[in-house]
């Protein structure tokens, strides 16, 4: 005699229903993890930082950018000339090349705060305009900075190029970058492929255009007009703000599912 057949396990005994829901659920639970924020703290060289490939399959990410030594970043398209190596060299300045656009930076440890953000193609994030991507960025500097007691704007124009800009990043202003009284705080650039979008956001201590001037090819005349004219196009926010900025940042993002824009 034959045993009688048990009653069906697992998912043989759902109705058909049930199964379907699970499935839906299953695949909501993936899609909010794909939508979470991956934040990790990268450290090393600028050159080393800078040279960071972007990962496969790419996915909404921070990286905190921890410098260990002191640097002159070109943008992608300019000429190396642009810097005097030896004048760097003698001020202790690596020269390095980042593949973002945008003019030159000077990267120094404990002076300011570097941070990238990665976006994935096709994400709620994506933007296809170039310009208006940064706007959402911009925003959630902005909200940081009100966050630590700074209150700040997002540029929602069209960019302002300056004489000085193509060599100077933080002598222009770009469409989504934050400024405080009109004076630029957080300088943006941005490398895109097919897979997605790598935006690049420095916050300094202090602005002082000498260091970086100092470096650049130009003559004695030259350096002493762009240490009056470029005195007052940026400001810092005090090195005693930049750790809890960059915390009240990555709990800014990190509560974001969907971009917010300027209002």
């Amino acid at each position: 005699m034959s045993a009688a057949a048990g009653p069906p396990t697992g998912e043989e005994g759902l109705d058909p229903a049930v199964r379907r829901a699970e499935k839906r659920a299953k695949k909501e639970r993936k899609a909010r993890r794909r939508a979470r924020w991956r934040i990790e703290h990268r450290l090393g060289s600028p050159a080393f930082l800078h040279g960071l490939p972007l990962p496969d399959p790419l996915r909404r990410s921070v990286w905190v950018m921890g410098a260990t030594s002191a640097a002159v970043a070109l943008g992608s398209a300019q000429r190396s000339e642009a810097v005097d190596a030896a004048r760097a060299q003698a001020a202790g300045f690596e020269v390095v090349r980042r593949h973002s656009g945008g003019g030159a930076v000077v990267l120094q440890p404990g002076a300011m705060r570097w941070i990238d953000v990665l976006v994935p193609a096709g994400d709620p994030f994506w933007q296809d305009d170039v310009g208006r991507s940064f706007l959402w960025l911009g925003q959630a500097w902005a909200d940081a900075l009100a966050a630590v007691g700074v209150a700040a704007e997002v540029h929602t124009g069209a960019p302002i190029r300056t004489e000085w800009s193509p060599l100077v990043c933080f002598s222009g202003l770009g469409t989504g970058e934050v400024t405080i009284g009109g004076r630029k705080v957080v300088g943006f650039s941005q490398r895109r492929t097919r897979a997605g979008a790598r935006f690049q956001c420095l916050v300094l201590a202090d602005w002082d255009p000498r260091p970086l001037l100092s470096v650049l090819d130009l003559d004695p005349a030259e350096r002493a007009r762009g240490a009056v004219e470029l005195a007052d196009v940026a400001t810092g926010v005090g090195t005693d703000r930049l750790g809890p900025l960059v915390a009240a940042l990555l709990t800014t993002i990190e509560g974001r599912r969907v971009p917010t824009t300027p209002r």
